[in-house]
């Protein structure tokens, strides 16, 4: 045996065999493919199509030369922002002291993880990184059902029956909506039926909102206010401020969680050590919101319910199953109608039909698999974010301002999008 190989075996048995993440890895390939040449229609990594808005930036610029180690759970004067932000969006009382701050919320999300010996129960479908975290660090992973019929979300009475054999196991219900990969939400109802079983169980419900600012009606509602004492709330600045590459999340924490968020800051000290300083600074003018960033989110949201009810029309009218989004910027479209035609041509399976999809008409898009389903569900994730955001906002607030956005505005703001439903639909038609 060579040495390369001896040190091929002493990877982390729990690494080994783990895939890059699947929303990276499909970014970097159609970078790729773009680079030889192909024409590559973006829509795998959910990346915000939106420009960081101007007074964010002008914030770090300003604070560029900051470069001193903050302390762990991050700056107070932002910390004291995004309490106050909680505080006007939830009506939430909140104290700068139950704000964690770290680089991204997929960073905090690992550490908690780490800090809490507890399973991770999660709804399927679900973001690509929740249960690869989990396995990493050696956790179990229960996978709760759903149903295309309830909008892939996940119901009280199914919570309750993976619960109830064992009450008193230490548990983590991540929630995430609006979803990541099916756009939808949960009624103010559905919330209150899931917050009484976590609390009946004592779970720790991890809710990432990082989608809430892009409800489309803007009425997101955290499920902390039926369930304050279990509740950590995850956001960040990526999805509502286009900022996903300055990495930064952050978790707000009951009090009664107060000893798990002393754990995950110790396992901070000794990793990340701290969150970027410019960047810190600059988060402050996002949190603290203003009349500019209402308009800029009231524009953002015009676009992406515009732009996800014609995709969701497109499909529809090409016999793919679809749930109409509500936020976010992902569909979750369902290809079974062409099952029996697909298998003719040999695809099976999710990943198959994706691969299919890249090296036939240049559509990126991400399989079911990658969602936790298995790989016959042939089922995948639409990213609608190939478009140019800041010519979109500028057309919706000028040339629309006074009126609804329409197909027009598809044809003018998001024609690469219009392009991939054109070549989907001949795709299909020719099965």
């Amino acid at each position: 045996m060579d040495s390369k190989n001896e040190h091929h075996y002493a990877i982390n048995l729990n690494v080994r065999g783990i895939q890059p993440s699947a929303t990276l890895r499909i970014n970097e390939l159609s970078n790729q493919l773009r680079a030889e040449g192909r024409d590559i229609i973006k829509l795998g990594l959910g990346q915000s199509p939106f420009p960081v808005p101007d007074r964010v930036v002008a914030a770090l610029q300003t604070h560029a030369h900051e470069k001193d180690y903050l302390p762990v759970k991050g700056l107070k004067t932002l910390r004291e922002a995004i309490a106050g932000y909680i505080g006007r969006s939830e009506r939430m009382r909140c104290s700068w002291e139950d704000v964690l701050i770290g680089p991204g919320s997929k960073e905090l999300l690992f550490i908690m993880q780490l800090a809490y010996y507890g399973d991770l129960l999660i709804p399927r479908p679900s973001w690509v990184s929740y249960a690869p975290q989990a396995r990493i660090i050696g956790r179990s992973v229960h996978w709760l059902p759903t149903h295309a019929e309830n909008n892939w979300q996940l119901t009280a009475e199914e919570l309750d029956i993976v619960c109830r054999d064992d009450p008193s196991r230490p548990r983590i219900l991540i929630l995430n909506y609006p979803s990541n990969p099916t756009g939808c939400t949960y009624t103010d109802d559905q919330l209150l039926a899931i917050a009484n079983v976590a609390r009946k169980y004592r779970l720790i419900l991890l809710s990432d909102e990082i989608y809430g600012e892009v409800h489309f009606e803007g009425r997101h509602k955290s499920i902390a206010r039926y369930y304050p004492e279990g509740t950590i709330i995850s956001t960040g600045l990526s999805k509502w401020a286009g900022a996903g590459g300055w990495r930064l999340g952050t978790f707000i924490f009951p009090r009664e969680l107060r000893p798990l968020q002393d754990a995950m800051a110790i396992i901070a000290s000794e990793t990340y050590t701290a969150t970027s300083a410019p960047i810190q600074h600059a988060a402050i003018a996002a949190f603290n919101g203003g009349d500019d960033l209402d308009e800029y989110l009231k524009q953002s949201r015009r676009v992406l319910k515009v732009v996800g009810e014609y995709l969701h029309r497109r499909l529809t009218e090409m016999e793919v199953a679809t749930q109409k989004p509500e936020g976010a910027f992902y569909l979750f479209p369902d290809f079974s109608a062409y099952r029996d035609a697909l298998a003719k041509r040999d695809i099976k399976t999710s990943p198959a039909l994706c691969k299919s999809l890249l090296e036939d008409i240049g559509v990126a898009i991400l399989p079911a698999s990658d969602f936790g389903f298995v790989p016959d569900q042939l089922s995948a994730r639409l990213a609608f974010v190939d478009f140019d955001g800041a010519e979109a906002l500028r057309l919706a607030a000028q040339d629309y301002g006074d009126q609804a956005l329409d197909d027009g505005f598809i044809d003018q703001a998001c024609p690469r999008l219009k392009l991939a439903m054109d070549k989907l639909e001949s795709w299909l038609k020719k099965l």
